[in-house]
């Protein structure tokens, strides 16, 4: 492994509004940049009162100009509720404000429900089935303008900015693979792929002008505290918040419980054990024998953390251990990408 890293969905928790989200985003990068942290990524979601980060390249201006070394993105943006022009130009932006630190990762759901999806995507006319396209178009805007062309991305033509495919499925890694771009697998809710998808991605990767070699990151919750008991009180705020969803009723983060028996079904129950079977759950001794077995079956180049914690101390303290013990398994290796912008700080 070369890289760890954090994703974080701006949580809004129950008592508190997005601006404290806000407050506590960029107070947790600033925490991950002194800890060693290699990037720092927000999601696009929709109609989730439990997340901020809706507006996403606005976080990532808010959070990059609140930090000064650690490489700050998406991942991702849901590329087919937007026109890739305007992508372009926002992330365009984004990396003339902070050269060299904006990193650009793209998926195809809807970040949302599919009526929240038909009001973000009106008369715009792609979908899922036109992502492949959607990245080859947004590609030719951050590639240099060519004379006498009719459209161009200003600011983002020409822009340095890495590319990232995200997925849960195997449809983004035979894309990733095609395009020779890297491949972020989202193991920490949708584990069932994992394993299919890395091997198709690492099987038909083509070299690029981006990348030479497959480069996969790979998703991990990690939910640490000083002791195994703590730790699974912690993930069980985001238990309840994925149990309210399964129900129809998202809300805000709940503070965490000693008993989650009576809070779901056997069925709810299974769901979510399933939903987090790539999550390390514990003190640092239990989530280090977690991430080890973790990167030992996926072999990935980089770890992306990331935890729904309610009280801004403890996620402070767990993503804290999480850097103290993903740092044990850094072998960097010289670099051979054509863009090294894609992998290295």
């Amino acid at each position: 492994m070369k890289y760890f890293s954090l994703l974080d969905l701006a949580p809004i928790i129950e008592g508190a509004d997005a601006a404290q989200a806000f407050r506590n985003s960029l107070d947790l990068a600033q925490h991950a940049e002194s800890w060693g942290y290699h990037r720092f990524w927000l999601a696009e979601h929709h109609n989730l009162p439990g997340i901020a980060s809706a507006a996403t390249a606005v976080v990532i201006c808010h959070v990059a100009g609140g930090t000064r070394s650690i490489r700050v993105g998406a991942g991702g943006i849901m590329l087919p509720n937007h026109a890739p022009l305007v992508i372009a130009e926002q992330f365009g932006t984004l990396a003339a404000l902070f050269p060299g630190r904006i990193d650009l990762g793209l998926g195809r759901a809807p970040g949302t429900d599919q009526v929240t999806a038909r009001a973000l995507r009106r008369n715009l006319g792609s979908s899922g089935d036109t992502f492949p396209e959607d990245v080859l178009e947004l590609q030719t805007y951050l590639e240099p303008a060519l004379p006498g062309q009719p459209v161009q991305a200003v600011p983002g033509a020409g822009a340095k900015l890495p590319l990232y495919l995200l997925g849960s499925s195997d449809f983004s890694a035979r894309v990733a693979a095609e395009l020779g771009l890297p491949f972020a697998f989202a193991s920490h809710f949708a584990p069932e792929y994992l394993e299919v998808a890395l091997a198709l991605y690492r099987k038909n990767f083509k070299s690029s002008a981006a990348l030479d070699r497959p480069h996969v990151i790979v998703g991990a919750g990690v939910f640490a505290a000083e002791s195994d008991a703590e730790a699974q009180r912690l993930a069980t705020s985001s238990q309840l918040q994925f149990v309210s969803m399964m129900r129809g009723r998202p809300g805000k983060l709940p503070p965490p419980i000693d008993n989650m028996e009576n809070r779901w079904s056997a069925m709810e129950r299974a769901a979510v054990m399933e939903r987090m079977r790539c999550s390390a759950i514990g003190s640092p001794a239990t989530v280090r024998a977690r991430l080890e077995e973790l990167i030992e079956r996926t072999q990935a180049d980089e770890i992306i953390a990331t935890a729904q914690i309610y009280d801004h101390e403890a996620r402070l303290r767990s993503f804290q251990i999480a850097a103290e013990v993903l740092r044990q398994f850094v072998r960097r290796e010289p670099l051979t990408g054509r863009n090294p912008a894609a992998v290295a700080r």
